[in-house]
């Protein structure tokens, strides 16, 4: 219920802001020499919060991204060590199951005297 609660005053902020800050703000997407040369339109005009909106999206984003990669040999790492301790069970479980056809003489000795007492 608090989480939820936090949640509504987060959006709540939100949306107080993003109406504060409704004036249109014109973005040059490359310089204007280039934008000529290339024929295209240089100017994109937005509402304010919607290039800071865009902006945190964007950062974001690439931060995601950029851990996720960084992460990529822990992952692999882990993958590894997983696959080796599958193979240990597996090899503990064969030689539980498996019956040793020669007899250990530390372990006859062993049983030898549970019996004797």
């Amino acid at each position: 219920m608090i989480k939820l609660l936090f949640l509504a005053l987060v959006l709540l902020a939100l949306v107080f802001l993003f109406f504060a800050n409704n004036d249109p703000v014109t973005l040059n997407l490359m310089p204007d020499v280039m934008a000529n040369a290339m024929g295209m339109r240089n100017e994109l005009t937005l509402p304010l919060f919607l290039v800071v909106t865009g902006a945190l999206v964007i950062g974001i984003v690439v931060g995601f991204i950029l851990e996720w990669l960084r992460e990529h040999r822990f992952r692999a790492e882990a993958k590894t060590q997983r696959r080796k301790a599958n193979e240990l069970e597996r090899e503990v479980v064969a030689a539980k199951g498996r019956k040793s056809d020669s007899h250990d003489d530390v372990l006859a000795i062993l049983e030898d005297a549970d019996a004797a007492r």
